[in-house]
């Protein structure tokens, strides 16, 4: 085989000429792999030969004996004298793969092809979206990571706390020089297998990088605030101060409070803890607490546990039944602790009921009166109400049957009349007089009206007189 070169004339001339009868290889090139940046020797001895040694690389010369000035990093080094022709490649690079070949050209022999192939470890891997990939909390992970430039291709595998995770896609492209791939891995995770701050690491490597290199990604997971809101002390006398505190936990951080009670804003609370004096309305009015953050809202409310005494829920009314009908009297009290409800009769000390609402059945004369609707809140205060239960029937009239007066002085007849409606006329009458009221001669008829009914007193001297009550019809 004949080589094309630059070289001299004078160095056609000597291939003429055989400096040596037996030419033998005593090292030939083999097969190396290197990495990239690396050195490597490719051996050429050659016994019983003195001539010129070309070393050719995928059948283009590189250069006679030592002379490599076309290629900077090569150099041939050894003993000359001894036949050693050996080729040094300084910080081999991608160009240098090839086949290479020692040539004694002027014996016409030379050695065995060898392949010279260089690796070239992975670029660093870069993972998509890295240090920190932050998603919503229920959304699946996706990781993205690629290693380029590689020779041959990166081999790529994600890592968790120190274990493999399986299930990645992977793709490989190969670039334009031909010889160098990257690789593509894609990881994808379901929401219920991430955690936020779990650390997931992606490894390239191939044959030039056996231990590989890394990349690794922080996992932010956000989420809507999450609320805690507590009340101290509870329970708590009305009247007393307590304290909200509103802790929350959100990805991203919190930008703001609202404190409202029964959905009204309270102006004058922006932080996390609310403080305030509470009365009884805070036992059924909640005070709720809204926190922000760039997700979005949480709202969450507690009412609290205030000891209050009774406080009329419904107010029970007064009642004019007709006779022999009944009687329904209602009333409600709120208080906490719970309370108990006693219905009795103004002036009498029975208990007519314990619910909050009392039915007299056919009511007659004598039920009517006050009526009061008593709340108890244990150790904590007593409410009442009264009310009144008006019978219509007939009237009814009652005086003493003999009332006495001193002689000389003025006498006075009193009855009382209870009805209802109220009588419309009342009259005095003796003998054959008749007198309704004011004053006629020696006699004065006067009327008052009490909460039980009508007493009316004529003032008179001692003659006898009847009293007769006389009601108009409607």
């Amino acid at each position: 085989m004949i080589y094309n070169c630059d070289l001299p004339c004078s160095f056609f001339l000597s291939l003429l000429s055989v400096l040596g009868s037996s030419v033998v290889f005593i090292q030939q090139p083999h097969d190396l792999v290197v990495v990239a940046g690396q050195p490597v020797t490719l051996p050429c001895s050659i016994t019983g030969y003195h001539g010129m040694v070309l070393w050719v690389k995928d059948g283009l010369a590189l250069g006679v004996n030592r002379d490599m000035s076309g290629y900077p990093r090569y150099d041939v080094i050894g003993d000359h004298s001894k036949g050693e022709y050996h080729l040094l490649i300084q910080r081999t690079e991608l160009t240098d793969d090839g086949s290479f070949e020692c040539q004694a050209i002027q014996a016409a022999t030379r050695s065995r092809p060898a392949r010279l192939t260089v690796l070239v470890p992975p670029d660093d891997p870069v993972i998509i979206g890295a240090p920190v990939v932050s998603l919503r909390a229920g959304d699946s992970l996706n990781l993205t990571c690629h290693a380029d430039n590689a020779k041959p291709a990166a081999s790529i595998i994600w890592i968790r706390n120190g274990e493999v995770l399986n299930g990645a896609a992977y793709t490989k492209t190969l670039l334009r020089d031909g010889r160098r791939e990257s690789t593509v891995s894609t990881l994808h995770i379901s929401a219920s297998n991430i955690e936020s701050g779990q650390q997931i690491t992606c490894r390239a490597s191939n044959k030039a990088a056996p231990n590989g290199k890394e990349a690794t990604v922080t996992i932010d997971i956000q989420h809507f605030p999450l609320v805690n809101l507590s009340v101290e002390p509870q329970p708590v006398l009305e009247g007393n101060l307590v304290k909200f505190n509103c802790a929350a936990k959100a990805n991203p951080p919190v930008t703001h409070y609202r404190w409202a009670k029964r959905g009204n804003m309270i102006t004058d609370a922006t932080g996390d803890t609310y403080e305030v004096l509470v009365d009884h309305s805070f036992f059924t009015e909640p005070v709720s607490c809204e926190v922000t953050n760039a997700l979005g809202s949480t709202n969450i409310s507690r009412n609290v546990d205030v000891y209050f005494g009774p406080r009329l829920a419904a107010e029970p009314h007064s009642l004019q039944v007709d006779r022999g009908s009944d009687a329904v009297f209602s009333c409600a009290w709120i208080g906490n602790p719970s309370l108990t409800i006693v219905w009795m009769k103004r002036g009498h000390g029975v208990v007519l009921s314990n619910e909050n609402t009392l039915t007299l059945k056919g009511v007659r004369q004598e039920d009517a009166g006050k009526y009061v609707c008593r709340a108890v809140v244990p150790r904590v205060g007593v409410g009442e109400k009264e009310v009144t239960l008006t019978v219509n029937g007939p009237p009814t009239i009652s005086s003493t049957q003999t009332q006495q007066a001193l002689y000389g002085e003025k006498g006075q007849i009193k009855c009382f009349i209870r009805s209802t409606p109220p009588p419309d006329r009342i009259a005095w009458s003796w003998k054959e007089t008749v007198l309704e009221s004011g004053t006629s001669g020696r006699y004065t008829v006067e009327t008052v009206s009490t909460e039980d009914g009508v007493i009316s007193t004529l003032t008179m001297n001692f003659a006898i007189y009847h009293c007769v009550f006389i009601q108009l019809c409607k």
